[in-house]
């Protein structure tokens, strides 16, 4: 369900904004990159759609981005893994990037390559 863009208030779009970038946490804490989306999502979510729709999209990217570096991470046995850890780390930072982006503009924003464990 896409929200209807026209009518969002600055204040939902730098909330939907601040559910994607909250992802960047993890850098700095242990599962962050979950925490900082799932509590901008968990305080939000009934009072802003757009904020719950971006919120969603957000988590569940994460916890796929979670299970694709686990995957990697049991592939550096193999030698392969070191690459892929790479390439799902700069998928990460590029999508997250572009995903705040869209969402301080007022548009929806889906991830591309996303489990959707929260629907």
């Amino acid at each position: 369900m896409e929200v209807e863009q026209s009518n969002l208030t600055q204040e939902e779009k730098t909330w939907g904004m601040l559910s994607h970038l909250t992802a960047f946490a993890g850098f700095l804490i242990p599962f962050g990159n979950i925490l900082g989306p799932l509590i901008i999502w968990l305080m939000k979510k009934e009072t802003m759609p757009f904020v719950d729709e971006q919120g969603k999209e957000s988590l569940n990217f994460q916890i796929s981005m979670m299970i694709y570096g686990i995957v990697s991470g049991i592939l550096v046995f193999i030698i392969v893994g070191f690459l892929l850890l790479a390439v799902v780390a700069v998928l990460e930072i590029v999508l997250v990037i572009m995903a705040s982006v869209k969402a301080n503009n007022g548009e929806s924003y889906r991830y591309p390559l996303t489990i959707r464990f929260i629907k």
